[in-house]
């Protein structure tokens, strides 16, 4: 018994009508190879065609990357789109096979148009009903629509699309064709280009891809809006998929590869550009707006691991503080790591300004190259002794950090205990003016007063200096006195003509050995590395410079609005920061380097006779056993108070001389207590003339007669 045909559906075509409809199409497809190859209106479209771009000239994303070519920080283009450059050989090569097989198996051969494939696809649209199946775009058709930045909606487009890809075919080589896809496919949002989908989806460089990674970054140009992971995951996963069972379908790709990437998670946001060196990669971006790929010195790995830890310190100190850390290569002054801030978005601590450049108060930070030049001019030996005790230079009467002065003690322990007043001693023998000419000669920019020559109060921080400069200061005494020109790779180094030494050989090494025999920060451990701390006046900015035998770093803390910061010092605040930046250095740590030929080991009694203690030219000035001296406020003068307005100021008296403890007298009546400190605070109780006195251990004494309002 026969059995009855199945009605088809009203809503399938018929056989014949699809043969027909298939028909046709081939013949207007036959038209159209007929119209590219004979019609003079093809002639004009192809001269209608803009100009055939190459990968390297398209506009792109300004991209800051490391020595290594490692990305730290992208930007936007002009029109806030992020297109990183790229080329093929940067690409994971299994992303594009996957790419060709699935998009244009016969890419290799054809010249820009696939005729099998647009029949093919023509065929399988017919028998669907209307419903696309595959599309009949090449890749070369593909990059020409992206080129062009419209859609297809029409023959015409079409045709127009077809002849593009030709010229390109002409015009470019295969490689080039690719490139420009890589550059131009769209991702979803203003995502452009396979390296910049690669990080904001997966936050790696599309370099090295799983078959899951490869399969979604081939599959979202298809759809960029409908499929894009951070709002429509399923989407993704749903198109990832598609590829995936079409490459198995090909043969491309194994089954079980396959099946174990579709169970790979899909991502659901997009992640964060890279900011490293956030500061340098925008001053490189301003400096050079028209190059597509700016190469630092900086090292990735140590830069990162910097900024994290400038941030985690600077959140323990105050959330107001913000600390920079300048870390260079010694001998090629190349910049390894630049922290400009705790953070660029951190709105307390003003993390927009780049404090390695700002200009503040470097306080003892500039002590060791004053030793070192009395060492060089054979005024003094690390082991000559030196007075500290109070001692006045005019108007000028430095004092220690403490209050305190601990009498007769080596240079060596001057400078590792980091005393004021030895300090400017030696200062007021070797010149403020010579000090600021050795800083120039290390490439530091220091700033002085307008029209003022320099001063003593030079040596304890009263110049402006940048944490650059002194990275360069220290660079050069680590580098043997040779000055060395510190750089991020920006512009090249160029050497003056004559690189006048900052210090000879010898003095250089005594710096740096005295410096490393500084007591460490409670995370630290001695002979680690050479350094110095500085505190600013007021406590505004805290410092810790140091180095061994390869590597400087710089550290600076403090409020970028120049605001006092209570307790913030640079042996408790800087110092431990420049000793775990150390310890980030992994293999680039290096031993302090032996003393150079003719360098002179005596203990004090075993030196030459002029150099068993300091030399100052002006011996009355560096007398031992001086009577106590009021050195502030002075004798006859007037002292504005307030008192006339009501109001009560305390009046700080200062001694300096003689031998602690001292007693304080206000016409004739003590204050304050006995004690050690040089100075005390007197508190009047109106306006007019006072007696102060004070009388030191050994019955010595000193009066003044002012005038108070």
């Amino acid at each position: 018994m026969s059995t009855p045909e199945a009605t088809p559906p009203l809503s399938s075509p018929r056989p014949w009508a699809r043969w027909l409809t298939l028909l046709g199409f081939a013949l207007f497809v036959l038209a159209f190879v007929g119209t590219i190859q004979l019609s003079a209106s093809i002639a004009g479209i192809a001269q209608a065609l803009p100009p055939t771009p190459h990968a390297a000239t398209l506009p792109v994303s300004t991209a800051v990357t490391d020595r290594d070519g490692l990305l730290l920080r992208p930007f936007a283009t002009a029109q806030g789109r992020w297109r990183l450059p790229v080329q093929r050989d940067a690409v994971d090569p299994r992303f594009l096979a996957m790419l060709i097989a699935y998009e244009d198996r016969s890419f290799a051969s054809h010249d820009g148009i696939a005729w099998s494939s647009m029949l093919r696809a023509a065929g399988q649209f017919v028998m669907a009903g209307g419903r696309v199946v595959s599309g009949g775009s090449t890749l070369t058709m593909q990059v020409a629509r992206l080129l062009e930045g419209e859609p297809t909606r029409d023959a015409w487009g079409k045709l127009r699309q077809m002849v593009h890809a030709r010229q390109l075919e002409a015009d470019l080589g295969k490689d080039d064709i690719v490139d420009l896809y890589l550059t131009l496919a769209p991702y979803g949002g203003n995502i452009e280009g396979i390296r910049a989908a690669s990080l904001a989806y997966f936050g790696k460089e599309p370099n090295r891809l799983t078959t899951a990674q490869a399969a979604l970054l081939v599959a979202l140009p298809q759809s960029p809006e409908l499929r894009r992971p951070d709002r429509n995951p399923e989407a993704a996963r749903a198109g990832r998929d598609k590829v995936l069972d079409r490459l198995v379908a090909l043969g491309a790709l194994p089954v079980e590869e396959a099946i174990a990437a579709k169970h790979e998670p899909v991502p659901t946001a997009r992640r964060a550009f890279p900011m490293l060196a956030a500061h340098l990669a925008e001053q490189a971006m301003r400096a050079q707006p028209e190059t597509r790929t700016i190469s630092l010195t900086i090292e990735r790995r140590l830069q990162d691991a910097l900024e994290q830890l400038a941030a985690a310190r600077a959140r323990l100190i105050d959330p107001r503080v913000s600390v920079a850390i300048v870390a260079a290569d010694i001998e090629s002054g190349e910049i390894l790591a630049s922290i400009g801030s705790a953070g660029l978005f951190a709105t307390q601590s003003e993390g927009y300004v780049d404090m390695t450049r700002a200009v503040r108060s470097p306080g003892s930070t500039l002590k060791p190259l004053i030793y070192g030049l009395a060492f060089e001019l054979g005024l003094a030996h690390p082991q000559s002794l030196i007075e500290d005790r109070p001692t006045a230079f005019g108007s000028y009467v430095p004092i220690n950090f403490d209050g305190f002065s601990r009498g007769t003690v080596t240079i060596h322990d001057a400078l590792t205990q980091s005393l004021n007043i030895p300090a400017v001693v030696v200062l007021d023998a070797v010149g403020p003016a010579r000090l600021v000419s050795r800083l120039r000669r290390a490439h530091a920019d220091p700033r002085l007063p307008t029209d003022t020559a320099p001063s003593l109060a030079v040596g304890l921080g009263g110049v402006g200096i940048t944490l650059r400069d002194l990275v360069s200061v220290y660079a050069a005494i680590a580098q043997g006195g040779t000055p060395v020109i510190v750089h991020d790779g920006t512009t090249p180094p160029l050497p003056p003509p004559i690189a006048a030494p900052v210090l000879d050989p010898i003095s250089a090494w005594y710096v740096a050995d005295i410096l490393a025999d500084v007591a460490p920060p409670l995370n630290g451990s001695p002979g680690r590395i050479a350094y110095k701390t500085g505190t600013s006046y007021g406590y505004r900015d805290a410092w810790a410079i140091g180095f061994d035998g390869k590597t400087v770093i710089g550290v600076w803390a403090g409020r970028p609005d120049g605001a006092p910061v209570p307790g913030l010092a640079g042996i408790t605040g800087a110092a431990p920061i420049l000793f775990e930046a150390f310890d980030r250095l992994g293999s680039r740590r290096a031993p302090l380097p032996r003393a150079p030929k003719g360098t002179l080991f005596a203990s004090t009694t075993e030196l030459p006779a002029p150099l068993r203690r300091f030399r100052h030219p002006d011996t009355d000035l560096v007398a031992r056993d001086a009577a106590p001296e009021i050195a502030f406020p002075g004798d006859g003068v007037a002292v504005d108070l307030g008192l006339g307005l009501g109001q009560s100021a305390p009046l700080m008296v200062k001694v300096r001389n003689g031998v602690p403890p001292f007693t304080f007298f206000a016409n004739g009546a003590p204050f304050g207590r006995p004690g050690f400190a040089r100075q005390d605070n007197w508190h009047p109780d109106g306006p007019g003339y006072v007696t102060l006195s004070v009388v030191d251990a050994e019955g010595r004494g000193d009066s003044v007669r002012v005038f108070l309002n």
